[in-house]
């Protein structure tokens, strides 16, 4: 059983949240809210936020019954989201575009297997 959670629009470049995506890719949910909680980038806190929906979804999915500890983060992925533009004005006139871009999380997490 698979559940999935999205995060849009969060206001930093994917480039930097994919590296925070990069260190909790394949763990437990247990270990990758761990990690994140000590991780000292920005991006830390919309991705644990996100990967604590996904696994309130799987719970109420499947009416309460699965721990955090039987989960597992399955996939995530990390896209570019809107970009806003913005004028910085420079020397005899001139405008310079500055480009705030942000990103799109989105985490699939499933039940471990058992052996």
């Amino acid at each position: 059983m698979e559940s999935k959670a999205i995060a849009r629009d969060i206001g930093y470049p994917a480039r930097k949240v994919r590296q925070v995506a990069d260190l909790v890719r394949g763990m437990s949910v247990e270990k990758a809210l761990e990690v994140l909680k000590f991780t000292p980038r920005a991006a830390a806190a919309p991705m644990s936020k996100t990967i604590k929906s996904a696994m309130h979804n799987m719970v109420n999915r499947k009416g309460g019954t699965v721990e955090a500890e039987d989960m597992r983060i399955k996939s995530i992925s990390v896209d570019e989201g809107k970009t806003l533009y913005r004028i910085r004005p420079r020397a005899q006139g001139r405008a310079y575009r500055i480009r705030k871009r942000s990103s799109r999380i989105q985490v699939v997490l499933s039940l471990q297997k058992e052996a």
